[in-house]
C-alpha cells in the first residue's frame, strides 16, 4: 500500500461519519495485540486549550528526556501531524504500512485506488458495527507508539470524552481544560452537560486534573472525580511568566489563557512526580521552547506581519479579542474571517467586528462552510465603519488585503490549515479533507 492508497483508505472511513463509542476500538485494539497496555498515557480533555496544554505536557516530558508520543486532532495541514513521537511526524511510510496492518486485522471497510475509484465497500469481517475514522486512526496510533517505545503518550481526546474512542484506555492523568459552549449537537446545550461529557474520561484511582473555571462544570468533575475515588486537583491560578524573574519561565505560547494552561501542565507534572520525576529546570526549559502552530502564531511574510489564531469558537474568539485588544492597541491591521456554519458564528462575528476597520471573509474549505457573504452582513451591521469583502477562497483573501502592514488570519481551524499552506508556513503537504465528520450513518 502507498501512501496515497493509506490516505484513500482513510477518506473512505471518513464517509462513515463519526459516533460515539468504546466496543468498535476496543475490539480493533484487541485484534491488534493492545499495545495500549505496554504504554502510560495523559489524557486530555476540554473544550479550548487541549492541543496548547497538550503541546506544553509533551514539551515538559521531552525536555526532561523523555520518549513522548503525541496523539492530536483535528491537524492543520497534514494528516502525519496527528502522530508524533519527539514532535517528529510519523512517515508516510509507517502510515501505509500501518493501515495496511489494521485491514489485515480488521477485514476491508472502505478500500480506494490512488486515484479514488472504489475497490470495494465490504463490511468489516471482525469489528461491529464498521469502523468510523478516528476510531481506526486511534488505534493505529497506539500500534505506533508501541512500536516506538515511547516511554510517555499525550493522549488528546477527539469529541466529548466518556464515549470517545480515545477513552479505551488507563492513563496516569485524567486531565480537563476549560469547558465552554461548543458541539452542542453533540455534548448538550449547558456547561454541566458538556462537563459531564469530558469528565467521562475519569477512571477509577487515576488523579484528575481542571482548569475549568465555570462553577456548575468544575462541580460535575470533582463529583465525577469523587465517585471514582480519584484525587481531584483543581487549577485556579495561572502560571506568572515573568521575564524578568529569576526562575519564572517566559511563556513560548503567546496569550494570557496560555498562562492557564502552562498551569495546569505544570500541576500534572507536579502530581506524576512520583511515577515520573521532572525537575524544574525541565519543566522551565519546556515551557519557554514549546511550539504549537496556529495558535496565536506570528509569522513574518514578505514585508506583512500575519497573525494566525484557530479560534473556533466563541470562548477563543474571545480570547483572541483580549490579546488584539492589547497587542496591537493602536496599531492598524485586516481580519480575514472564516468560519464553519456549525459553530456560534453570529456571536463569534460580532466579538470580531470593532476589533478592526478592514476584513475579507472567506469560504473556508468545507462542506460546513459559513457563506462569507452573511458574515459580511453581520460585521457591516456591528461596524458600520468597516470595509468589508467577501471572497470564495483563502487565496483570494490574502491578495485582497496583500500590502497590508499586518493581518490577522482566524475563525476556524481549517482557515488556519489553508493559510499555512498559502503562506508556505507548512513545509508538509496536507491531506485537510480528513478532517471532515458527520454524524455515522
Amino acid at each position: 500500500m502507498t501512501y496515497a492508497e493509506a490516505v484513500a483508505y482513510l477518506h473512505g472511513l471518513a464517509m462513515f461519519g463519526s459516533r460515539f463509542g468504546l466496543e468498535p476500538p476496543r475490539q480493533l485494539a484487541a485484534a491488534a495485540g493492545n499495545p495500549q497496555q505496554c504504554l502510560r498515557f495523559v489524557h486530555v480533555a476540554g473544550t479550548n486549550g487541549k492541543g496548547s496544554s497538550c503541546a506544553m505536557l509533551e514539551s515538559i516530558y521531552r525536555t526532561a528526556g523523555l520518549r513522548v508520543g503525541l496523539f492530536t486532532s483535528p491537524h492543520l495541514v497534514s494528516f502525519r501531524e496527528r502522530m508524533q513521537v519527539n514532535r517528529q511526524l510519523i512517515s508516510e511510510a509507517d502510515v501505509a504500512r500501518l493501515v495496511g496492518e489494521l485491514i489485515s486485522v480488521q477485514g476491508p471497510v472502505f478500500s480506494r485506488t490512488g486515484d479514488g475509484t472504489p475497490l470495494s465497500t465490504q463490511s468489516p469481517t471482525t469489528i461491529h458495527p464498521p469502523l468510523t475514522f478516528f476510531e481506526f486512526v486511534t488505534v493505529m496510533a497506539l500500534r505506533y507508539f508501541a512500536e516506538q517505545q515511547c516511554d510517555l503518550v499525550i493522549w488528546e481526546t477527539g469529541l466529548g470524552g466518556r464515549l470517545d474512542a480515545t477513552s479505551i484506555v488507563t492513563p496516569l492523568a485524567s486531565v480537563i481544560t476549560n469547558i465552554a459552549l461548543d458541539h452542542q449537537q453533540w455534548l448538550g446545550d449547558t456547561l454541566a452537560k458538556i462537563a459531564a461529557e469530558k469528565a467521562g474520561i475519569i477512571k477509577p484511582g487515576v488523579p484528575v486534573f481542571t482548569s475549568a473555571e465555570a462553577p456548575e462544570a468544575v462541580a460535575i468533575i470533582r463529583t465525577e472525580a469523587e465517585r471514582h475515588h480519584a484525587h481531584f486537583t483543581h487549577v485556579t491560578r495561572a502560571l506568572e511568566a515573568n521575564p524578568g524573574t529569576d526562575g519564572a519561565p517566559k511563556l513560548a505560547l503567546a496569550g494570557t489563557h496560555q498562562r492557564m494552561n502552562a498551569a495546569l501542565a505544570v500541576a500534572v507534572v507536579e502530581g506524576l512526580q512520583q511515577q515520573i520525576p521532572v525537575s524544574n529546570e525541565a519543566v522551565q526549559r519546556g515551557l519557554e521552547s514549546v511550539h504549537w502552530a496556529g495558535r496565536l502564531q506570528r509569522a513574518q511574510v514578505g514585508g506583512c506581519e500575519f497573525l494566525l489564531d484557530g479560534a473556533h469558537n466563541l470562548d477563543g474568539v474571545q480570547a483572541l479579542c483580549r490579546f488584539l485588544a492589547g497587542e496591537f492597541s493602536g496599531k492598524p491591521f485586516a481580519l480575514v474571517v472564516g468560519m464553519l456554519a456549525d459553530k456560534d458564528w453570529e456571536p463569534m462575528a460580532r466579538s470580531l467586528a470593532l476589533l478592526a476597520n478592514r476584513f475579507a471573509t472567506v469560504r473556508v474549505s468545507s462542506p460546513r462552510a459559513m457563506d462569507p457573504v452573511e458574515i459580511g452582513d453581520v460585521l457591516r451591521k456591528a461596524n458600520p465603519a468597516a470595509h468589508v469583502t467577501s471572497h470564495g477562497s483563502v487565496a483570494e483573501a490574502l491578495a485582497e488585503v496583500n500590502g497590508e502592514a499586518r493581518v490577522v488570519v482566524a475563525g476556524s481551524l481549517y482557515l488556519i490549515g489553508e493559510a499555512l499552506e498559502l503562506l508556505a508556513l507548512s513545509t508538509v503537504p496536507g491531506e485537510r479533507e480528513l478532517n471532515e465528520w458527520q454524524p455515522a450513518r
